[in-house]
């Protein structure tokens, strides 16, 4: 502190040059007031327990942040308290001795308190709370013993609050440093514990703690939306992923009456882990660090006076993607994905369980979609993929609904069948809706040498005249054997459809009128579309 002092004094000395004090007198004073200071701190180092008493109790009255604390353990916080006072105030007495001691307590405090999930200006607030009694007592301690010597106190007290501040900057960066960490392992947690859902990989024991970090319901019905580029298109993890715009009635995550999350809540239900810890990873110990009497928490310390008060803290937002784009002229339009934005409300949160869960896999991305519409109707998946708003070229799919968490892993092989069937050109392909391309590519060995055995003598053609034959076949098995139609969609006459049919017939060996026969062209057909290379 005397060091301190001295530099304070100069500080003021070239802010006010006119009629300075002589350097006698002002280093007279300076020494006195420096023993004042001293006296009066040995006495608050004598009376710490009384002190702590008064402080706790101040922070269970005045800090709301600080009360639930209180009232699980009030021998653990006022343990805390005590060590982080008994540091501050023999920083005052001894600076040199207690220094690196008292930013230690203060970074540790810090960390503590935002691994309890204790806002920033709570503890900012407490540290002024425990500042401005310190001084408080100080100048009472001064008074009684001799009250001419208060107006020496004059000459230290920017000094005392100076060193206030300083111990609330160092808890307000290790506070955000913490919360950045914490971030980090909750987002990887969560990352991870989505991917073992998806992989099917996730232990019976671990949904419960899965449907709590995630915010979903354990035995909820779900369906995996599969996206992937077209060849040659973005491969960036997060640039293909398509916006959904549903409305709210059909948003996934959205209760019959409305509300969101599970149960009807919005996001997560708040419950703890195991381990007592909330959030994804919950409030774990940094870096293994604990306090040098081994307890968890931290001193509380001074009140508010207008500093700043708590930042916001980094937290990536689980649906990255942009606002919805509208359709243009039957194509989507192009919608950007820019980089996850931190999140104005301190702590990260689980995502809102009206969001996609995302998940980047090696070759697609996979999002999780809540469904709440009854079981046997498909209007819900029809209407999600009428909202999906993707870049042009982008291929997704869409698998069958299935019944709780334990089943994602088979939702996920259902969404990238649906993948597999979908155009290399583009497009959305909801597995319900395609189930003959879906047996086509479960099989591609299979359904390669069904497209080679009915196909093949096509081959041996113009291919030309080939692609011909092959694009009316195509059309009239679209048209539901319709000619007239088919020859609408071909520009030509229906008998020309026709005449090209009976050609076929005589190349194959085939009957299109046969059942049997018409289902192995239309299966060969999808294989020669969906598997060529």
């Amino acid at each position: 502190m005397p060091q301190v002092v001295r530099s304070r004094i100069a500080v003021l000395r070239g802010t006010h040059p006119v009629s300075p004090l002589p350097q006698r007198l002002r280093s007279l004073a300076d020494r006195e007031a420096v023993e004042v200071l001293h006296r009066a701190a040995r006495v608050l180092v004598a009376s710490l327990p009384v002190l702590t008493d008064r402080l706790v109790d101040a922070l269970y009255e005045q800090e709301p942040g600080y009360r639930a604390a209180i009232d699980a353990d009030r021998g653990e916080v006022w343990q805390e308290v005590h060590h982080s006072l008994r540091h501050n105030v023999g920083s005052l007495i001894q600076p040199r001795e207690y220094r690196e001691a008292a930013h230690r307590t203060s970074r540790w405090i810090g960390e503590i308190r935002a691994e309890q999930g204790v806002p920033l200006d709570a503890v900012l607030h407490a540290f002024r709370m425990g500042g401005a009694m310190v001084w408080q007592d100080l100048v009472d301690e001064t008074a009684r013993r001799d009250p001419d010597d208060v107006r020496l106190l004059v000459h230290v007290a920017a000094d005392v609050w100076n060193f206030v501040d300083e111990h609330c900057g160092i808890v307000g960066d290790a506070y955000r440093q913490a919360e950045r960490r914490l971030s980090w392992r909750r987002e990887n947690q969560q990352r991870l514990m989505i991917a073992a859902l998806l992989d099917g990989t996730a232990r019976i024991a671990d949904l419960c703690e899965a449907a709590a970090m995630l915010g979903l319901p354990e035995q909820g019905r779900y369906a995996v939306l599969a996206v992937a580029s077209a060849p040659g298109g973005p491969q960036q993890p997060g640039s293909i992923r398509p916006s959904l715009n549903l409305p709210s009635a059909l948003t996934p995550g959205a209760a019959p009456d409305g509300r969101t999350g599970p149960e009807g809540r919005s996001g997560s239900d708040g419950r703890t882990e195991p381990d007592g810890r909330t959030g994804s990873e919950g409030r774990a110990a940094l870096d293994g660090r604990t306090a040098s009497d081994g307890r968890s928490g931290a001193a509380p310390g001074p009140g508010r006076d207008g500093h700043p008060h708590a930042a916001p803290s980094p937290a990536r937002d689980w649906n990255p993607h942009a606002a919805p784009s509208p359709v243009q002229d039957g194509r989507p339009h192009v919608v950007p994905s820019p980089a996850p934005t931190p999140s104005p409300d301190g702590p990260p949160h689980t995502p809102p369980a009206n969001a996609p869960l995302w998940h980047t896999g090696p070759d697609a991305e996979f999002a999780i979609l809540r469904l709440t519409g009854q079981a046997d109707d498909p209007g819900e998946l029809r209407a999600i993929a009428a909202a999906l708003s993707a870049p042009a070229g982008t291929r997704a799919g869409i698998g069958s609904a299935v019944d709780g968490l334990a089943a994602l892993g088979d939702a996920r092989r259902l969404a990238e069948t649906a993948l597999r069937a979908c155009p290399a050109s583009g497009g959305t392909v909801l597995l319900d809706e395609h189930l003959p391309d879906a047996l086509v590519v479960s099989s591609p060995a299979l359904g390669s040498a069904l497209a080679d055995r009915v196909l093949g003598p096509l081959d041996r053609l113009d291919p030309s005249d080939r692609d011909v034959i092959v694009e009316t076949l195509t059309a009239w098995l679209d048209a539901d054997g319709s000619a007239q139609r088919a020859g609408a969609r071909l520009y030509c006459h229906r008998n020309t459809v026709l005449n090209r049919l009976r050609r076929f017939e005589q190349l194959t060996g085939r009957c299109l009128t046969r059942p049997r026969d018409a289902v192995e062209v239309s299966l060969a057909l999808a294989a020669r579309r969906l598997l060529a290379t």
